[in-house]
Formats: C-alpha cells, sequence, structure tokens
C-alpha cells in the first residue's frame, strides 16, 4: 500500500530535508522515525521537492510503501504524536501504486518573503529576510517579467545542483507588497538547487536600485552564475504547495496559485 502524506515544517533548526549520512537534524529522518513507530517497521520517504537548512515549507508532500493497516485517523494521529514540535502532518491518503511525489508533480509553489523596513525585525526573524534599503516594486515587477516561461536557468542554480537539465518553465513570478512585507509567489513545473533563492537575490538588488529591471533578462541570457548576484538568505523561503493530476485527489492548499494551470491526466 502507497500512502501520500501533507507536512509542514519550520526548518530554522533543520540542516534540510534530506537524511545525511553525518550527525545532524533533518526533516526526512525526524518524518521516517515517526512512520516507523506507528508502521511498526522502517519506512524511506520520497519527497515532492527536497528543501535546504533553514528554509521551511506549509505543504511538502511525501509518499511511502507500507504492509501496515492502520486508519487514516491512527495514520495522522499517531504519526503527529512522535514528530517534535517543529513539524506536523496535515493529511495522508492512500494512493494509487504509480503516484510519486516527485515525477508525478506538474507545478510547485514557493513563496518567498521579504521584510523591508529600516530596522531590523524580532517576530519575522525566522520568516522572512529582512532587507532595510527601500524596495521599488515596480522595478522588482518588470524584472520578473523577463524571467516568466521556459529558458535555461543556468545562472540561476547553485554551482553544486545536480540536475540534469537547466532547463525550466517559470509559470508565475508575482512581486507583491503588501505595507513592510513584500512577497515572491514563484510557480514552476520544477526548481533547480537554489534557484528560488537566487531569482529573489537579483530581483532584490534590482529592487534596491543597485540595477536595472533589464539585468534580470542579463543574467538569464548569461547563462553563468556568476554573473547573478547574491543568493538570498533561506529563512524567507517557503515551499506552499504541490500541483498533481486531479486522479491522485491530493489536496491543494488554499494559497496556492495554481489557478489556470493545465495538472495533465
Amino acid at each position: 500500500m502507497r500512502l501520500a502524506i501533507g507536512l509542514e515544517y519550520d526548518g530554522t533548526r533543520f540542516m534540510g530535508w534530506q537524511r545525511q549520512a553525518h550527525p545532524g537534524r533533518t526533516v526526512q529522518a525526524c518524518v521516517e522515525a515517526a512512520v516507523a513507530s506507528v508502521a511498526d517497521h522502517p519506512v524511506e520517504l520520497t519527497c515532492a521537492g527536497r528543501t535546504d537548512a533553514g528554509v521551511h515549507a506549509s505543504g511538502q508532500v511525501a509518499h511511502f510503501d507500507t504492509q501496515a493497516q492502520r486508519s487514516a485517523r491512527s495514520w495522522l494521529l499517531g504519526i503527529n504524536s512522535n514528530l517534535p514540535k517543529d513539524v506536523a502532518l496535515r493529511w495522508i491518503l492512500e494512493v494509487p501504486e504509480d503516484f510519486h511525489a516527485r515525477f508525478r508533480a506538474r507545478a510547485r509553489h514557493y513563496r518567498y518573503t521579504i521584510v523591508n523596513r529600516p530596522t531590523r525585525p524580532a517576530l519575522a526573524r525566522l520568516r522572512g529576510t529582512w532587507v532595510h534599503a527601500a524596495l521599488d516594486i515596480e522595478s522588482m515587477q518588470a524584472a520578473a517579467r523577463h524571467l516568466l516561461g521556459q529558458h535555461d536557468f543556468s545562472a540561476f542554480r547553485a554551482v553544486e545542483c545536480q540536475a540534469r537539465s537547466p532547463v525550466r518553465t517559470l509559470q508565475r513570478l508575482d512581486v507583491r507588497r503588501r505595507g513592510e512585507r513584500v512577497t515572491l509567489e514563484v510557480v514552476a513545473d520544477g526548481f533547480l538547487h537554489h534557484m528560488v533563492r537566487n531569482i529573489a537575490g537579483v530581483l532584490i538588488a534590482i529592487g534596491a536600485q543597485k540595477h536595472p529591471s533589464d539585468w534580470a533578462h542579463a543574467v538569464l541570457q548569461g547563462r553563468d552564475r556568476k554573473l547573478g548576484g547574491v543568493t538570498a538568505p533561506p529563512q524567507g523561503l517557503c515551499f506552499v504547495a504541490v500541483l498533481y493530476p486531479p486522479a491522485y485527489t491530493i489536496p491543494v492548499p488554499e494559497d496556492a496559485l495554481f489557478d489556470g494551470l493545465p495538472a495533465g491526466a
């Protein structure tokens, strides 16, 4: 039996999602241990997208296989009772054997949050990146339009990225301001290592008027990570949602921005 789960976690005290060979606290290891305690056998989780150290998630999706027979309520309550306070299971459901949390995903939604004010934040320090310089939102929005569509995003991926192809389709890149909070809503068919944080770094530099808005296009066309400037800090990033074909009935969070996107069959 294959089960899919929805997770949220505060990435502050984690070394990221992926289980490590060396000592260190990871989301995957914590959740696998909690699931195993209920299943009464070891399990291995496959997630929709690995998150780095310090990165949060409100809509991570993963799957595992088990022979254990439990009700959905027993799985949910049992796993949550064995999880640390900074990780929580939101839902669990049985899925067909061909479901794969990573390879069946049609789109992923990340949100990058910037606290834009002259003084450093206290309450939001672990949920957003502080930028003290006033950001020009219109310039950031103009820059974002250069990145929409299918492109070679080599200039926006980490040097250690192991993806076979740097080509991705960026379906949405919305820059919004609400008071002192600026958010980047990023939706794509897939992401490269550090891609969202590197996009955020370029847009922040443009918003701070260090570069004109068409610099984003120049960086993209240059296909060289050295042209892209600073990688934005991890604490501003949150993995919001994953879109799957409707047949799998995977829950979609209310704040997901998948409207108008084809989920496929």
